[in-house]
């Protein structure tokens, strides 16, 4: 059975840092993409950034400049490195595993909360 364990969430005053890390365990399953989501209060989920197995990336418009995907493929993890925060962007963020070449995959963390205060 998969699972995605998310940390490094936490609270931070708008302009900090917060740095995310997903660990995939569990199966021999592998995975070509990697992404993170996240919901706002209030919002629909939205995807943040992805990572392949080839080492492509792609990120929301609204996070590009500011946010960065990376994976460590020896310990399955993959990593969101989120500089600049704004308040707005206070959510729970997840981690999501796709077998495929997708932005949304079948296995999910169970969320991490970031509150970036103004």
């Amino acid at each position: 059975q998969v699972q995605l364990a998310e940390s490094g969430g936490g609270f931070v005053q708008a302009g900090g840092s917060l740095r995310l890390s997903c660990v995939a365990s569990g199966s021999a399953v592998s995975f070509n993409t990697m992404i993170w989501h996240r919901r706002a209060p209030g919002k629909e989920r939205e995807m943040v950034a992805f990572i392949t197995s080839y080492g492509s990336t792609g990120y929301a418009e609204s996070v590009k400049g500011r946010f960065i995907i990376s994976q460590h493929k020896a310990n399955n993890t993959v990593d969101l490195q989120m500089d600049f925060l704004k308040p707005e962007e206070t959510a729970v963020y997840y981690c999501n595993a796709a077998q495929g070449f997708s932005t949304r995959g079948d296995y999910w963390g169970q969320g991490t909360q970031d509150t970036v205060s103004s």
